[in-house]
């Protein structure tokens, strides 16, 4: 599905089903450089994934995983 300026949502052309929280590698680039998350329509994802990471980097934020700010 496309999203803003043509970009079309990561997770949907790798099919995942499941964003998790421990793939840290993968949640960092949904946040900016001061440590909040980015909008999808910046990121380019679709509103189903977009929150999913959403969800991951906050429970990673509170195993402590990634840092609340930078």
């Amino acid at each position: 599905m496309p999203t803003y300026k043509g970009r079309r949502c990561r997770f949907c052309q790798e099919k995942v089903q499941f964003v998790d929280y421990k793939n840290v590698a993968s949640i960092s680039r949904f946040l900016t450089k001061f440590g909040k998350i980015v909008p999808k329509y910046y990121s380019g994802n679709c509103i189903k994934h977009q929150k999913m990471a959403s969800n991951a980097i906050k429970r990673a934020r509170e195993m402590a995983l990634i840092p609340y700010i930078k």
